[in-house]
């Protein structure tokens, strides 16, 4: 069993902040399990890998020996999390959450012990304040408070309508934590408000405040924004093994490392010595064999990367593709690619094409027109059985 001061180093790890550093310690001391809450809003089907930072935390948690809650937010994903928005979200019906819901409940021990995690729909106490609850709740926080967001202050400033069942998420997912007692809770680094709107609620309600522990975003497919369904950028973790040892040889040399990182035990020394022994495919090739072998199996991850290894590496992309050269940081949806590099007629027929399934970027199927595509590197398109083009940044 750690001692808590080294209970408390091995929590820090990838951790961007701890809100307060001193009162974990001072929480860890106490020698019983902690609370440790998380929330997620089933805004969409499947969790993806961006998930899984916050899922492995809540692991390491549960490895020390302390009591894991994870909030389905079925009531406020029903509201929308404004977090990082420039707009409104469109609402969600208690039908689609529900839906949602339950793919969460049962991906989540792909991560997680059962024994020592508490899976609790925060609609349970939510739903039963009543108008007087929610009245009281609203009554611990200004509206100059809420102005201290970014993106609130933005919006306020810009004109952009700012509607009152916003600025109510933030205290419905704080009022979580005075339900649950919250020792602990996790957040992305975009959740931070958030987070302290919670601390400061179980104040206002006589108790203790959670510490607050801010992870990295990981970022997405397109190297540039979180991974998110929403983006079409991400990388689902019950996703066929070999679309998904495909999307993660996609990322970027440099975002690699982040993953491997944020998604893998190897300590940062391991990680180092990768950098400076390894090449970047082979490093890229165990990288993606161990997370399909994690949500998968070995077996599934080995043919994986057979398959893999078959198709690209043994150079069965032909080598006599046509090059088609485009200024580096070349963005576009993938139907206006097509279109625009002039493999397909017409942007009707390119989204045609995507469709039907017969996009493939670097062996990984595209199947969304919408999705962007981003030439930050040199990459091998196939549209259909036979057609091949090797895309060069300038």
């Amino acid at each position: 069993m750690l001692s808590p001061e080294e209970q408390l180093k091995a929590l820090k790890r990838v951790a961007v902040e701890i809100i307060e550093e001193e009162e974990l310690l001072k929480k860890l001391k106490e020698e019983r399990p902690l609370r440790v809450k998380a929330g997620f809003d089933p805004t969409a089907p499947d969790l993806h890998l961006g998930h899984v930072v916050l899922l492995e935390k809540l692991r390491q948690f549960q490895s020390l020996g302390h009591e894991v809650y994870f909030v389905i937010g079925d009531f406020t994903a029903m509201i929308g999390d404004p977090t990082g928005r420039s707009e409104t979200r469109p609402p969600l019906s208690r039908e689609q959450v529900l839906e949602n819901a339950k793919t969460y409940e049962h991906q989540v021990f792909k991560v997680l012990d059962p024994q020592r995690t508490n899976i609790v729909f925060n609609s349970t106490w939510l739903s039963t304040l009543g108008t007087e609850g929610i009245i009281r709740l609203t009554a611990q926080y200004t509206v100059a408070r809420m102005l201290e967001r970014d993106d609130f202050f933005k919006r306020f400033k810009e004109g952009t309508p700012i509607y009152i069942h916003e600025f109510i998420y933030p205290l419905l997912q704080g009022y979580d934590s005075v339900f649950l007692k919250a020792d602990v809770e996790l957040g992305g680094t975009d959740q931070k408000f958030n987070l302290l709107v919670g601390r400061d609620l179980q104040r206002a309600y006589g108790q203790e405040p959670q510490v607050c522990i801010t992870l990295p975003l990981l970022v997405g497919l397109d190297g540039v924004r979180k991974m998110s369904k929403s983006y079409g950028n991400y990388i689902g973790i019950t996703e066929e093994p070999g679309q998904m040892f495909g999307k993660i040889m996609s990322i970027s040399d440099e975002l690699m490392w982040e993953y491997y990182l944020l998604l893998t035990d190897y300590t940062q020394e391991e990680i180092e010595r990768f950098k400076r022994e390894m090449h970047p495919m082979q490093a890229k090739k165990q990288l993606a064999h161990y997370i399909v072998a994690r949500f998968h199996s070995k077996e599934e991850a080995d043919r994986a990367l057979e398959f893999f290894e078959r198709t690209f590496s043994h150079r069965e992309f032909p080598d006599e593709a046509p090059e088609i050269k485009v200024p580096v940081g070349f963005k576009r949806k993938a139907y206006e690619f097509l279109f625009e590099l002039g493999i397909e007629s017409s942007k009707n027929s390119a989204r045609r094409v995507i469709e039907g399934g017969g996009l493939r970027i670097e062996g990984v199927k595209v199947e969304d027109p919408n999705q962007e595509v981003v030439v930050d590197k040199p990459l091998r398109v196939q549209v259909g059985k036979k057609r091949f083009y090797k895309i060069v940044p300038l």
